[in-house]
């Protein structure tokens, strides 16, 4: 029946932690063990109070509830488990974040098929309620709910599709119909006529209902009592102490019941509970909320045959349907007291409705809800796209288009964020993504010089106008009101501009234009002497490389290229270990530039140390950065600021194939080795389906780049730095081909593309 699922993650609250989740997690862990003994059921639990709870060790991990960077882990740990689904227990209040939003995290980056149990479906949800249970619904492969009810208002009201939603029972234990008075004498209530209400005690529960039938049912039936059995909710406790049970205690006796209403103050074990079921002569349900859709006490209650009386909320109105049980109106104490006495009355009629109850809740037992939603997971698991083995891609070079550019762009500059392909205008410009638009102008070839000159002209007065001669730095962030929303921007964003300038001093098509950079570069880049990141100091050691080659013998680009690769030298001496054989103790983002400094700078001065360096440490994050099968595997977002620790694989966004491009090419045109080449190659494959998930990240119609790999495939938005880095991707393995072409003219040796 499994069909070859062999591991399920499952997520929700968990015994010891007291509450209704909790214990029906545990009771479907259980479940699951018993009837699917083949099957391996990792634990995940919520966790509101760190080190509170002593979980088994079906719990192999925990979630603290307000930890965002904890649900990310889990969710990688849950990806990395051989799980081939996760089932989620969702309710509201016990995940972190807005509504829960904290869990969505956690589901992304598992990238399984998701299966949710809704415990709650809220009818009026607010607008992050809503959120929520939608961003649920678009991802998950199948939904459970415990009545028709639910699925009428996830169809009515989020618009979820009906072959979405399953109603599957909430299960109950598979116990033998007993007579309540073989198990009374245990709990001191031989000769009483037992009225039982079970949950954590809180308002909302209809509890005072009850006992203001009490003395009505007293009246007629002397020896009954109403024993309402549970623990205080602990956030009640947490906030009022037991004020609300002492207000009923009160309540009891001011209605000269006192003695004929006994308050069970304990969260009871799941067998304890059953026996408890079973010693009651009717179980009663007096809730106030008439939109409730799971009430796991009403379906045990079902199950062990007993006869019910309820308020028709929609759980009780579905499962007492036809019989089964007997519904009174909310408040309705007089009700209540009548239908009581009727039964208590009775031994003819509390047993038919005992014996039709029992019936009833033979369809609920836990094996088989366990075996429904086993075939749902079944499903979902087949449903799930199989990737096929890792096919050769044809190495290919897509012809610079720069139509997403300027689909991004516009008088101001180019701005940074899109949803899909569409410009955010919330998150406005900022200097790195106009520095790489001003570089881009430069290596596009056969652009229509009208064009190149209007996006030059606009990308440049950009940066132009981020500098700030007071800070002497160029400030990073606008509004798309253009206004700064800094002084001055971070040491990578100056770094970078500065790179920016010396590129288009060397390599703008217009004098013009090299002319202004030139002067720029003058007047600002002497900033770069201050600059302590070592990625910020390599991009101006990118910059000052180049403006060597427009200007060579330029004083101030050969100044930053003698200082900064000696302090590079110290950094790797300093970081370096045997496996270890890089700058930092840790990765982060544009890794391949550190080495690409180097060599460019070494190229430059002239020497073979810094080449040497540039070429080792290039060799090693390339390592890193290859794939078992052999493809390209940039070093996920999720790695950085791991001490020495080994890359995890996403978020991979393409800002890493870029400049593991650029490096490549630095190093071939260093060394003149063709590996590089090929080097090269791989990594701009990235872009084309060369990946992880076999998915192409570039649009080819209109030169448009997606965001990134996620682990349950593409970020489909395209921001500016995306589409800038296929771009000039596109840009440097094109010149590499003609650059390599070159060289096979005149040697014979094989040409790119």
């Amino acid at each position: 029946m499994t069909d070859g699922v062999t591991r399920i993650a499952l997520l929700g609250n968990f015994l010891p932690r007291k509450c209704g989740i909790a214990t029906f997690t545990t009771d479907t862990y259980t479940a699951l063990r018993h009837r699917f003994p083949d099957v391996a059921i990792d634990v995940y639990a919520m966790d509101d109070h760190v080190g509170r709870y002593d979980y088994p060790d079906a719990v192999v991990g925990t979630v603290p509830q307000n930890d965002l960077s904890a649900y990310i882990e889990t969710g990688r740990t849950i990806a990395d488990s051989g799980a081939q689904a996760l089932w989620v227990q969702h309710e509201y209040g016990i995940y972190g974040g807005e509504a829960g939003a904290h869990v969505l995290a956690l589901i992304d980056r598992a990238g399984l098929p998701l299966i949710v149990t809704l415990h709650t479906v809220l009818e009026k949800p607010s607008a992050q309620e809503r959120s929520v249970l939608e961003s649920l619904l678009r991802r998950a492969a199948k939904v459970i709910v415990m009545a028709e009810r639910g699925r009428e208002i996830l169809t009515r009201i989020y618009g979820a599709p009906p072959r979405l939603v399953s109603v599957i029972p909430h299960g109950v234990p598979d116990r033998d119909f007993a007579d309540p008075d073989t198990f009374k004498a245990r709990f001191g209530w031989k000769g009483k006529r037992v009225i039982l209400t079970f949950g954590l005690l809180a308002p909302g529960k209809g509890i005072e209902t009850i006992i203001t039938a009490m003395p009505t049912v007293v009246a007629r039936h002397p020896d009954a009592v109403y024993v309402v059995l549970g623990a205080t909710h602990p956030n009640l406790v947490a906030h009022e102490g037991e004020k609300y049970r002492d207000g009923l205690k009160a309540q009891a006796r001011e209605l000269g019941v006192g003695a004929n209403v006994a308050f069970i103050d304990a969260f009871v074990e799941h067998n304890d509970l059953i026996d408890y079921l079973q010693a009651a002569d009717i179980y009663a349900t007096p809730y106030l909320n008439p939109a409730q859709i799971t009430s796991g006490t009403l379906s045990y209650a079902v199950g062990v045959g007993k006869a019910v009386v309820s308020t028709p909320y929609v759980h009780a109105t579905e499962i007492l349907a036809d019989g089964h049980g007997v519904l009174v109106d909310f408040r309705d104490a007089e009700a209540f007291a009548r239908e009581i006495n009727d039964l208590l009355g009775s031994e003819r009629n509390i047993t038919r409705l005992s014996e039709r109850a029992y019936a009833r809740g033979r369809t609920m037992i836990w094996p088989r809800v366990v075996e429904q939603a086993m075939e749902e997971i079944v499903a979902a698991v087949e449903a799930k796209p199989r990737r096929l083995p890792s096919q050769p891609i044809a190495t290919r070079i897509l012809p610079p288009d720069i139509a997403a550019v300027e689909r991004m762009s516009d008088a101001t500059g180019m701005l940074q964020h899109a949803i899909y392909s569409v410009p955010d205008r919330r998150h406005g410009y900022c200097i790195d993504d106009n520095a790489r638009a001003l570089m881009l102008m430069t290596a596009v070839p056969d652009l229509d010089p009208e064009v190149r000159d209007r996006w030059t002209t606009i990308y440049a007065s950009f940066v132009q106008y981020a500098w700030n001669p007071d800070k002497r730095r160029f400030r990073n962030f606008m509004n798309f009101d253009r206004t700064w929303c800094e002084d001055e921007g971070s040491e990578d964003s100056n770094g970078r501009t500065i790179w920016a300038l010396g590129v288009v001093a060397r390599d703008a098509h217009e004098a013009k234009h090299r002319a202004w950079a030139t002067a720029m570069f003058d007047a600002t880049a002497s900033l770069s002497l201050d600059l302590g990141s070592p990625r910020a100091q390599s991009f101006a050691m990118l910059g000052a490389a180049a403006m060597v080659q427009a200007s060579p013998g330029h004083r101030l680009s050969l100044e930053i290229l003698k200082r900064f690769p000696d302090q590079h030298l110290a950094l790797l001496d300093a970081a370096r270990r045997p496996e270890w054989g890089w700058f930092e103790i840790v990765l982060a983002y544009d890794n391949a530039r550190l080495p690409e400094a180097l060599l460019r700078a070494g190229k430059a001065l002239g020497r073979a140390d810094l080449i040497a360096c540039g070429v080792s440490t290039l060799e090693w994050i390339m390592t890193k950065q290859t794939a078992p099968e052999g493809h390209f595997r940039a070093v996920g977002s999720e790695s950085f600021g791991r001490a020495y620790a080994e890359p995890l694989p996403f978020d991979q966004q393409p800002l890493e194939a870029v400049a593991t491009v650029d490096a490549c090419a630095a190093a071939y045109d260093a060394t003149g080795d063709l590996r590089w080449v090929d080097e090269a190659n791989r990594a701009y494959q990235w872009f084309l389906g060369a990946n992880d998930l076999d998915l192409p990240l570039a649009t080819q119609a209109d030169g448009g780049c997606f965001d990134g790999l996620m682990p349950g495939g593409l970020n489909r938005n395209q921001g500016a730095e995306s589409i800038l880095a296929l771009q000039m991707a596109s840009c440097a393995i094109s010149g590499l081909s003609q650059r390599v072409g070159n060289v096979a003219g005149t040697d014979g040796r094989r040409r790119l593309g």
